[in-house]
């Protein structure tokens, strides 16, 4: 099923397929409500899957004024109570994983069980580490600024570790899409500063800690790697380790939706 939600004035794209309970899945990057199609349809025997382009993507591109971490978990939660009375399920990765906090922070009561994937939150971080993280983010905004969208996603990939051969083998690398431009220029002009920013709610996470699963790529290298279990010791819970790097969700769907099954219960 698609549809169009209005959220506070906002036209938001979202999807749903499957049958069964509510599995919401949030994508990093410009990811929108493609991005995780094969993820989507292996969990598709066991839950009614949602996806939905972030305001300011895609097909919700029309968004009005610049959205934070706060207004996409918002819209989140608005998608959700369209969708079910029940608490859902959540996984979400990289800025995803951000939402996924900030959702369980302001709409606790939404959310069962939350997996959350590589968070790029340098608060969660100590020092060195959080300097670090929270300089080479910046670093990615002012390439963007001064040399385009490819100098900037040549950095971010180099902080992500990214290899395009940490994959599934009967998965391709994404073809061209027609909101890709559109959506690299507009994660990096706002997504990008607000994940940077980002400081989550500790108390809240930590009242929350049974609902949420921290996770981590078994390839992903560098500082990135550190924020999953950064989060776990905060709330004094287990890391998860899924197969892959920090893009992995799209790269092992077969993987991640035999894990997230576990996880979730199904």
């Amino acid at each position: 099923m698609e549809a169009d939600l209005d959220s506070d004035g906002t036209a938001l794209y979202h999807r749903t397929r499957g049958r069964g309970p509510i599995l919401l899945l949030l994508p990093g990057g410009d990811g929108d409500a493609d991005t995780y199609d094969r993820l989507a349809d292996h969990l598709a025997t066991d839950f009614t899957v949602a996806t939905f382009d972030r305001r300011g993507l895609s097909r919700s591109a029309a968004a009005g004024p610049p959205s934070d971490i706060s207004t996409h978990a918002d819209d989140a939660a608005q998608i959700l109570r369209t969708l079910s009375d029940a608490p859902a399920a959540v996984f979400g990765s990289s800025i995803g994983a951000v939402i996924a906090l900030e959702l369980l922070t302001r709409h606790p009561n939404l959310v069962r069980l939350a997996v959350v994937h590589e968070p790029p939150a340098a608060a969660l971080l100590s020092e060195p580490e959080r300097s670090e993280l929270a300089t080479a983010q910046y670093e990615i905004e002012q390439a963007h600024l001064a040399d385009g969208v490819p100098a900037a996603m040549a950095l971010f990939a180099r902080l992500a570790g990214l290899a395009v051969v940490d994959r599934e083998p009967d998965v391709d690398l994404p073809g061209p899409s027609p909101y890709r431009a559109g959506n690299l220029e507009y994660f990096l002009t706002h997504d990008a500063p607000a994940v940077r920013t980002y400081r989550p709610d500790t108390a809240a996470l930590r009242a929350r800690s049974s609902a949420i699963i921290p996770a981590v790529g078994a390839t992903t290298t560098g500082v990135i790697a550190r924020t999953a279990p950064a989060l776990a010791a905060l709330l004094e819970v287990s890391v998860v380790r899924f197969p892959g790097g920090h893009t992995g969700p799209r790269m092992y769907p077969r993987a991640y939706a035999q894990g997230l099954r576990e996880l979730f219960g199904a």
